[in-house]
């Protein structure tokens, strides 16, 4: 059984930066592509970058593009998203996924989510 769980929200200043990091049980992660979406409250969860497991390009939204970078720890069996230059616009509760084809930008097995606040 997949287990996905992350850690590393809270509550930041405008300009500021938050490290997310997520840690995957029950599978062979080195060979899943993996994720991260974001919801905010009354919208749809979206796609904020994707990461395959190939090594190969990353994926991301255009909203994030030049802040955020995902990256991965196989041998820790992590994702990470580091996120700077925050804005207000970029809260939400951010979940980590796996993701069967990146180009799809699709979640497949999902953690529980951690909240990043971003204050004006």
């Amino acid at each position: 059984q997949v287990r996905l769980v992350e850690s590393g929200g809270g509550l930041v200043q405008a300009g500021g930066s938050l490290r997310l990091s997520c840690v995957a049980s029950g599978l062979t992660f080195r060979s899943y592509n993996m994720g991260w979406f974001r919801q905010s409250p009354g919208k749809e969860r979206d796609f904020v970058a994707g990461i395959p497991w190939t090594g190969g390009p990353k994926y991301y939204a255009d909203s994030v593009k030049g802040r955020f970078t995902i990256f991965r720890d196989n041998g820790k069996n992590t994702v990470y998203l580091q996120m700077n230059s925050l804005k207000p616009e970029d809260t939400a509760i951010y979940y980590c996924a796996t993701i069967i084809e990146l180009a799809g930008r699709r979640g497949n097995s999902w953690g529980q989510g951690t909240q990043v606040t971003v204050s004006s």
